[in-house]
């Protein structure tokens, strides 16, 4: 991602990011409208409790976007986490509309076409990174089984 792409992402999260149990009920609600079969995957865990990781992860995602090393790590250990919970490749879809579906509706009128596509790719590259992590490790341990 460039700076200026970098610098829209952060300027814009900032918005967002002020109202998190916001942000987190409107996403939650979205993912589970489109994508039912998650829910179970969230357990008993409060929408609420989730609200905050989710703006705290992504928060923490947002200010790190500039060191690629430190974040590739990072969504990779995430990663990891998310494989014990059930969440398979076609689920990134699924979070990646949910997620700018909220960055819509939270932006209101700084919504723009440059922002929605900016936030695609960084999506797309964060999600591939994930989903590269997962598939290298389940890689790995089908040569260390053989």
């Amino acid at each position: 991602m460039t700076s200026q792409q970098i610098d829209l992402i952060k300027s814009s999260w900032e918005i967002v990011a002020v109202n998190p149990d916001l942000v987190g009920q409107l996403f939650y609600s979205r993912l589970f409208e489109i994508a039912p079969e998650v829910k179970p995957m969230f357990g008993g865990t409060s929408i609420l409790v989730q609200s905050k990781k989710l703006v705290a992860m992504l928060s923490w995602v947002v200010r790190m976007l500039d060191t690629e090393e430190d974040i590739r790590n990072e969504l990779t250990k995430l990663a990891q986490r998310h494989v014990k919970y059930g969440v398979e490749e076609k689920h990134y879809k699924y979070v990646g509309s949910a997620l700018l579906w909220t960055l819509e509706k939270g932006l209101g009128n700084h919504w723009t076409l440059e922002v929605k596509r900016t936030w695609a790719t960084c999506y797309a590259a964060l999600s591939s990174t994930m989903i590269h992590a997962v598939g290298t490790e389940k890689n790995d341990k089908i040569i260390k089984n053989n």
